[in-house]
């Protein structure tokens, strides 16, 4: 409850900020601020302090998984402010509403780890999703900004439909909106299983997940660089969180089929994900397939539904928030976001290259990254389910697809000549950037740091 309620206040607080403060680069310390004060209050919450005694039993309920997800998107989210809030402040003329909208998503994200109740469901997912759209196209002087916005919210608006749908059925077979009474026992009925793969379908969409995939290139290619970074990273994770509260303890009751269903959503994703990445000429839209595929392999949490996967989950929204929000950081600063664009850049900026190569071997799955602990788990996760071993197998075919194209980058920098065009770096990003980097590195090395939280 202390994040739902403070992010919100937080919102607002930075909507007052941009009138009463004319200074734009204070807006990012500002959020920062808040963001931290934000971080260590829902870490309180996790040990048992809560700010707001509210009764919402009914519809919320805070337990560590959810908590600690909370934690690692809020401490993203800091990540992501102190490294490129620069870049937002020139992402659109409105830069403190723009920092009150990415508290909003917090609110939302608040919401959809912790409810149970689908009605807290669909405002989670709405409050995450509203201002997004308006991030995506903050820049008015961008056409395909623009273009991606009003995608972003078609697609989006549509999915909304559809989830209230299944919703909406849901209830019809229920009586009631509370989550633990929804398929809680013995064979689904026809509502029952209708409801849920509609909800099942519309949360697909909000994690890219194929064959509700098709908007995701477009929109991030399209949206300002450093709010793709945002949507890519802490908004997709989240959706996560959303459908482990929904499936949890429910897919057995379910029957194989829904076995199949996620399977094949599973496969599909992987398929389109890293095949496409690995045709693409910008690391743009690259990074934007690639966020597809990570997609398919944090769903194999889903499928799984145990103790390794929701341990993987967390160490997967983790290890892949960081590692993107790295990269985009420096793509942000970079005028050409072609493959060539990277040529030389070990040579101009050693560090940099350096720094951006930790990120894609974690992107990679590659050993001593926090990458490969993640996708370990979650490959561990379906081989505890002890049926569709197969699944494992073809996730790690598609994971040594996806090494190519992000070592297409790493080569790029060190065994290519070229004119590197980079917006100044100050010290302070270049140690930004190098303790993320850290984080990373001491996670590949020793993930218990980040699981154990989970248990004491």
């Amino acid at each position: 409850m202390n994040t739902i309620i403070l992010s919100a206040i937080f919102g607002v607080v930075m909507m007052f900020t941009g009138i009463f403060i004319s200074n734009r680069a204070a807006y990012k310390h500002v959020a920062a601020i808040a963001l931290l004060v934000l971080l260590v209050f829902n870490i309180y919450e996790t040990h048992g302090f809560v700010l707001f005694n509210v009764n919402a039993d009914y519809f919320l309920h805070f337990e560590k998984f959810g908590l600690l997800f909370t934690s690692i998107c809020i401490f993203s989210t800091l990540v992501y402010v102190l490294l490129s809030g620069k870049d937002i402040e020139k992402a659109g003329a409105n830069t403190a509403e723009a920092f009150a909208l990415i508290f909003f998503v917090l609110c939302g994200i608040g919401i959809v780890t912790s409810y149970t109740n689908l009605l807290m469901l669909f405002v989670g997912i709405e409050i995450l999703s509203i201002p997004l759209y308006i991030l995506t196209g903050s820049d008015k002087r961008n056409l395909k900004g623009n273009e991606a916005a009003l995608k972003y919210f078609l697609m989006g608006s549509f999915s909304t439909g559809i989830m209230l749908m299944g919703i909406a059925l849901l209830y019809g077979a229920a009586g009631t909106f509370a989550v633990e009474h929804v398929a809680s026992a013995g064979m689904l009925s026809y509502l029952e299983a209708l409801g849920m793969v509609l909800i099942f379908v519309a949360l697909s969409f909000k994690v890219s997940a194929a064959p509700f995939h098709f908007w995701t290139p477009d929109v991030y290619d399209g949206a300002p660089t450093v709010i793709t970074s945002f949507m890519a990273t802490v908004v997709k994770v989240a959706g996560f969180a959303a459908f482990i509260r929904l499936f949890e303890g429910r897919l057995g009751t379910m029957g194989s089929q829904t076995d199949r269903l996620i399977a094949i959503v599973i496969i599909l994703t992987l398929a389109f994900g890293n095949l496409t990445a690995v045709f693409q000429q910008s690391v743009k839209r690259m990074l934007a397939y690639s966020s597809i595929a990570q997609a398919g392999f944090m769903l194999f949490a889903l499928f799984a539904v145990n103790d390794v996967a929701k341990e993987g989950l967390l160490l997967y929204a983790a290890a892949y928030s960081l590692a993107t929000i790295g990269i985009f950081a420096v793509l942000a600063k970079m005028d050409d976001m072609t493959f060539e664009g990277f040529n030389g850049l070990a040579k101009s900026q050693p560090l940099i290259a350096a720094l951006l190569a930790i990120f894609f071997l974690s992107l990679a799955g590659i050993p001593l990254t926090a990458g490969f602990f993640a996708k370990y788990y979650m490959l561990a996760a379906i081989i505890k389910t002890n049926h569709y071993i197969g699944l494992a197998i073809i996730g790690v075919l598609f994971a040594a697809v996806s090494v190519y194209y992000y070592f297409k980058v790493i080569q790029a920098m060190y065994f290519k000549d070229g004119n590197i065009v980079l917006a100044p770096v100050t010290n302070s990003f270049k140690y930004l950037l190098l303790a993320v980097a850290v984080i990373i590195v001491f996670l590949g090395v020793y993930p218990n740091a980040l699981l154990s939280l989970l248990y004491f």
